[in-house]
């Protein structure tokens, strides 16, 4: 097998793939960050929260009550929408005007509850959740061997982030939703609902968190902490791709995943820290990142 800047081909495609599926949940994760923030102008922290939920919802579905996989997989972003509803309506609408800190800190501290309460149930190690039969095996392509579950969730993720941003950017719902944030006075003029769509939208975000855990579920132990592992790196990839740019944070996520899977063969050590370094220079050169608007 021939080697690539003298590194082994099944090594280089095997962690390029690896970083493609992290890139996917970065995708998924900072498109749900982009719209809630672009929509809303929340910086919803408790997004890692919510992404564990829909994780430890898949687990707890086969658990207790014998759900599958695929039942889960539109069960638990549907049951966290409904979670984001609540938290909406009784706590984020009277933040709405206010400096941006007063979100960060309310959804922060509605992560640390989230995770309270579950490592009080379920402790701090992880529990394991079995990949579907349907998705079990891989398939030799030849030049590697690809797994079908890493295939899917790469392809799951690519698909959900494409139907959102035609959805929000190609639609005449998507410019009512954005109509409805600029000036939601005039839309309501029109006799639109403006709250129902702010509150559909924060519960749209979250759901996209917990579809993105249940993809993780399979491939990481689910535990209350791992949100929390990944958010900072999800908040890094949405800066660098521009708040509230839907396209920028697919492009994005998928990019830095890409250049971390490719930093673990040629420099692990620097694989870590990769993305912040990367944030650090669009920032110095373009601080609204790179799809963002100046103001």
């Amino acid at each position: 097998m021939s080697d690539v800047f003298g590194i082994p081909l099944p090594a280089l495609l095997g962690q390029l793939l690896l970083g493609l599926v992290n890139g996917s949940f970065y995708a998924m994760l900072s498109l749900g960050l982009a719209v809630i923030f672009g929509m809303l102008n929340i910086i919803n922290f408790a997004h890692g929260a919510l992404y564990m939920m829909g994780a430890f919802l898949a687990w707890m579905g086969l658990e207790y009550l014998g759900l599958n996989y695929w039942v889960m997989l539109l069960l638990a972003p549907l049951l966290v929408g409904v979670l984001g509803i609540l938290i909406e309506r009784l706590l984020l609408q009277w933040l709405y005007k206010l400096d941006h800190l007063y979100g960060l800190l309310l959804t922060f501290g509605i992560t640390l509850v989230a995770e309270g309460i579950f490592r009080s149930f379920y402790g701090v190690s992880g529990q394991p959740y079995p990949v579907p039969s349907a998705l079990s095996g891989a398939t030799n392509l030849g030049f590697m061997i690809l797994p079908n579950y890493r295939a899917w969730v790469v392809l799951a993720s690519i698909v959900v982030c494409l139907a959102v941003w035609a959805l929000i950017e190609k639609t005449s719902l998507g410019a009512t939703l954005r109509a409805g944030t600029e000036n939601p006075r005039l839309v309501q003029a029109f006799g639109i609902n403006v709250p129902r769509l702010v509150t559909l939208t924060y519960a749209g975000g979250v759901a996209l968190a917990a579809f993105a855990g249940v993809l993780a579920a399979p491939i990481i132990q689910v535990s209350p902490l791992m949100g929390s592992n990944l958010i900072i790196t999800v908040f890094a990839v949405v800066v660098i791709g521009g708040m509230g740019s839907i396209l920028g944070s697919i492009v994005t996520g998928l990019g830095l995943g890409l250049i971390e899977g490719l930093t673990k063969v040629v420099y692990p050590e620097a694989s870590s820290t990769v993305v912040f370094v990367i944030m650090a220079i669009v920032l110095l050169i373009r601080p609204a990142g790179l799809f963002g608007k100046e103001k």
